[in-house]
């Protein structure tokens, strides 16, 4: 991939809904199949969108992640990562390292102990002692979002929500569907746009001192319904398209597909990568926002559009001024 970089002021630093009074109130640039680009408002989406066709959109909802956690006169930060049991998650541990062998301190009494390594380094497995729900309640009451350098002030959870997030389990919210309101979805229905739900919950995207996470090696839990996978084969035999909102659900649907092409209902963790080798079966677009160029979520964009293709969008991107990561503008690449 082509190295580029983003110029401070292109860093969203604030959500649309504070700045322009509605999360919709983004930016769009649209790649269509004849790979010609143009220019909108989000809200203007329904013109790239026609009767019949399918968004499939991760309904995963976000959980506040980061702990402050001590160890004698220690004090550091955990930002949970995957969960793997009901007393165990994979986490990243910011701040002085510590004892392996001696229980970590959290709010509430609550302790942890490091049981080993996790999935890729610098993860490691933490073993709560509380478990289920109550070790949910407890991310929930004592949790922070995680928030990047480029975020300057905190924002509440709610923030960091899809409005139609409905299953907890994200620690990073998948923000391609942020800017999506009710009114905005309502008005896509009644164009004749139909809407199906898949559940992947997105992991940690960066580990801290310039270190991202190995994209052959990212486990991230994932559910594609029965309802999902029946909508997807009607609109495959309608001769209409399915648009993945966000990376998330391509991965998710992807790791669905069969033998025979065809996605089917599964529950598991996927380990999939995809990049410009890949052959894509299962969506014939993908609404996405604009992506770091270290990110493994841009190489999965040139399994949609040739990359020399992407980065010419991706520059016209920068020199138009569209804004960067989760609370930025859009992407909409159809096949």
């Amino acid at each position: 991939m082509h190295a580029f970089s983003i110029p401070e002021n292109l860093n969203a630093q604030t959500p649309a809904e504070i700045v322009r009074g509605r999360r919709d109130q983004v930016r769009l640039l649209s790649i269509d199949k004849d790979q010609q680009l143009f220019h909108n408002n989000f809200n203007e989406i329904d013109q790239f969108l026609n009767p019949g066709d399918l968004l499939v959109l991760n309904n995963s909802r976000t959980i506040p992640p980061v702990l402050e956690a001590s160890q004698g006169n220690h004090t550091f930060e955990i930002r949970l990562s995957r969960k793997r049991s009901s007393t165990s998650w994979e986490a990243l541990v910011v701040g002085d390292f510590l004892a392996i062998d001696r229980p970590i301190q959290l709010e509430e009494k609550v302790e942890a102990m490091i049981t080993g390594h996790g999935s890729e380094h610098p993860l490691v497995t933490l073993e709560f002692s509380i478990s289920g729900s109550n070790l949910l309640d407890f991310i929930y009451r004592n949790g922070e979002p995680v928030r990047y350098e480029y975020i300057h002030r905190p924002f509440s959870l709610d923030t960091y929500q899809t409005v139609y997030g409905s299953v907890p389990g994200s620690v990073e919210m998948p923000s391609a569907g942020r800017a999506f309101t009710w009114g905005l979805l309502e008005k896509l229905k009644r164009k004749g746009v139909r809407l199906a739900f898949i559940q992947l919950h997105a992991g940690l995207s960066y580990y801290e001192k310039d270190r991202w996470p190995n994209p052959n090696n990212h486990p991230e839990a994932f559910c594609v319904p029965e309802a999902t996978a029946e909508l997807i084969q009607d609109t495959r035999r309608t001769g209409n398209r399915v648009i993945a909102v966000g990376t998330t659900v391509v991965r998710a649907l992807e790791s669905a597909v069969t033998s025979h092409g065809e996605v089917e209902p599964i529950e598991g963790t996927t380990r999939l990568y995809v990049d410009e080798g890949y052959t894509i079966a299962a969506v014939d677009g993908l609404l996405t926002g604009f992506h770091e160029p270290e990110a493994s979520h841009l190489h999965m964009l040139t399994a949609f559009l040739p990359k020399k293709k992407l980065m010419s969008a991706y520059h016209q991107a920068l020199e138009k001024g569209y804004l960067w990561h989760e609370f930025g503008d859009m992407n909409l690449i159809l096949k």
